[in-house]
């Protein structure tokens, strides 16, 4: 389910919305890496203050989702959605894929304006990827019909992982984190129907090919090293 093995030009066709998604992540990240006076007012109208929030400036709390600390930091939440996105964007479709996106995000940005004090700022899009998780959660839990048992466990080790680096690096919005979990997992039965299907990849050869059976444990295990050096590495 997370092993990507599509190459460019096919990742770009099969999964169109996270493909945008992560070009944005790379233009604000260009723009706002340019000293200028202009990248410095964009990223001022854009990052997540909470003071500025209760003056009415509503927009803060989506405008968070798509810009970041730095190089690193857009880098992680971008590889995050190359690995974990795939799967839901073809089993939810583009539409609802970008209201759990959005929606999760928000939710996230939401709970950190309420918990959080006045003079509190944030960026990123971890909030919106959690949202992903909290999908993924509310399929292992009560949609076992579309998931395997040994796509559930990858899943719930990966989401047990991500939630003890939360707490455990500096300078990360724990509470982003948490509420974008919870708002994907409320999402979920919202957007999941009875006709919602299991993700299976169709090769460029045209053969179908289910990921249940590509998730090897050597597989597994790379994949988690890969998560865990990307999180120390970039997490802060």
């Amino acid at each position: 389910m997370f092993m990507r093995t599509e190459n460019f030009r096919t990742f770009l066709f099969l999964y169109p919305i996270i493909s945008f998604i992560i070009a944005i992540h790379i233009l604000f990240w260009l723009i706002l890496a340019i000293p200028t006076s202009m990248s410095n007012i964009i990223f001022q109208q854009m990052v997540g203050l909470n003071f500025l929030i209760s003056q009415g400036e509503y927009w803060r709390l989506f405008t968070p989702i798509i810009i970041h600390s730095g190089f690193g930091h857009m880098l992680l939440n971008s590889f995050s959605l190359v690995l974990f996105g795939p799967a839901l964007e073809k089993m939810l479709g583009k539409w609802k894929f970008i209201v759990v996106y959005i929606g999760a995000g928000f939710i996230a940005n939401m709970a950190t304006y309420f918990i959080e004090p006045l003079q509190y700022a944030h960026v990123g899009s971890s909030g919106a990827i959690f949202g992903l998780f909290g999908v993924y959660l509310y399929i292992v839990q009560f949609r076992k019909d579309i998931i395997d048992h040994a796509n559930s466990q990858v899943i719930i080790t990966i989401l047990v992982i991500g939630l003890i680096m939360t707490f455990i690096n500096p300078n990360i919005n724990v509470v982003a984190h948490l509420f974008g979990l919870i708002g994907g997992a409320i999402l979920a039965p919202l957007l999941i129907t009875k006709n919602t299907s299991s993700y299976t990849y169709v090769a460029a050869q045209g053969r179908p090919v289910n990921y249940s059976n590509i998730f090897t444990k050597n597989n597994l295990i790379w994949l988690i090293i890969i998560f865990l050096v990307i999180l120390g590495l970039f997490a802060r």
